[in-house]
């Protein structure tokens, strides 16, 4: 008899996240015996930290949220033999005139960091991320602990990284199983860029949640994701 897959999951926040927002996926991975490591952009109080592949990992699993998937170095991603992308995309600015009042849109937002308005800045950017749910309803994040010195810059030197992404991120992996969750009330990542990551991912299999915003805060997600990966397990 064959010894079971050793799985190992990891998740990775998006911009202005933090590692934190993972606890209720820890805990259903380690209620399946799974590993799980969750990467850290140190925008706050936290520690940067970007975990690796445990040797004896055979199921892979990368699980990453919004701008998230864009962090993970190309040497991990090459490795990775699962994928799971939470509100994300290729390209965040799409093509054409939404794409002209994006990039406004950003700059503003650089600018109002540079101004010492990361506060007002963030609060507003976290009302749309968590619509249609009040901010409250949000995972504790950087901005509880304070967000200064090498996290502000960070937080703004990813800000224009997020403004450059233009495809999938380097050493994304071909053939591996692929889960695109989408938010059909996502107010951060615009439709054209949900459309976009689709198309360069035509073997996804895609799930669109009703009554979800950019932080999809449906308390099942976790527990469904999970069941996907472990249904496609060897």
């Amino acid at each position: 008899m064959s010894s079971p897959t050793h799985t190992h999951v990891m998740a990775v926040h998006g911009w202005a996240g933090d590692s934190r927002a993972w606890q209720p996926w820890a805990e259903q991975a380690q209620a399946r015996s799974w590993s799980f490591s969750a990467a850290e952009r140190g925008y706050g109080k936290l520690a940067l930290h970007q975990p690796t592949w445990p040797d004896q990992a055979e199921q892979r699993v990368v699980i990453g949220h919004s701008m998230g998937p864009h962090l993970i170095p190309a040497a991990l991603w090459a490795q990775a033999s699962c994928v799971v992308l939470l509100a994300s995309f290729a390209a965040f600015v799409p093509e054409g005139r939404e794409g002209r009042s994006l990039r406004v849109a950003l700059r503003a937002m650089e600018q109002r960091l540079s101004a010492g308005e990361t506060t007002a800045m963030l609060r507003d950017f976290f009302r749309q991320a968590a619509a249609p749910y009040p901010p409250s309803a949000l995972p504790p994040g950087p901005l509880d602990q304070g967000i200064d010195g090498p996290g502000l810059e960070r937080l703004q030197e990813d800000l224009v990284r997020l403004s450059q992404t233009s495809g999938l991120p380097p050493g994304f992996p071909q053939g591996v199983r692929l889960l695109i969750v989408e938010a059909a009330d996502d107010q951060i990542v615009h439709p054209s860029s949900r459309a976009a990551l689709r198309n360069a991912l035509p073997t996804a299999e895609v799930w669109t949640l009703e009554r979800a915003g950019h932080y999809l805060l449906n308390a099942d997600l976790p527990a469904r994701v999970l069941a996907w990966i472990a249904d496609g397990k060897p």
